[in-house]
């Protein structure tokens, strides 16, 4: 698991898929944002990728554990990488990682990483093979 401590060496994996300032509507009375609001977007991220590899519409199925490793502060740029990790017969793993840079000071930071399992659905929300 990471800690805070070990990850100042570390860099962003995988292919830029989303960026967003985070907005004070998205956080809470101490100006952090919300783990669920990043958690969506994550999955906005995530989501984005499946897709153009299904060719078609997708659904989230399951994340695996994550753990957020800093806080992140209303005004943060948040930066989300993904990285495909398997593609089976109708299920598409994305690893999606998130990285938090203060416009204010020289600080970038990753703030929290997970795998996502997408499945490849049709028009009736049934499961389709990944074209």
């Amino acid at each position: 698991m990471l800690t805070e401590q070990n990850t100042d060496y570390l860099t962003p994996q995988g292919d830029l898929a989303l960026q967003i300032t985070a907005l004070p509507h998205n956080t809470n009375g101490f100006g952090d944002i919300y783990g669920g609001w990043l958690v969506s977007q994550m999955d906005i991220a995530g989501t984005s990728v499946a897709a153009k590899i299904a060719k078609g519409r997708v659904a989230t199925v399951a994340i695996d554990q994550m753990s957020f490793l800093v806080p992140v502060t209303v005004g943060s740029q948040l930066s989300f990488y993904t990285e495909t990790l398997t593609i089976g017969h109708s299920s598409i793993q994305i690893r999606v990682e998130v990285w938090s840079e203060s416009l204010l000071v020289d600080d970038w930071r990753k703030v929290t990483e997970a795998a996502f399992v997408f499945v490849a659905i049709d028009n009736n929300g049934r499961t389709r093979t990944v074209s």
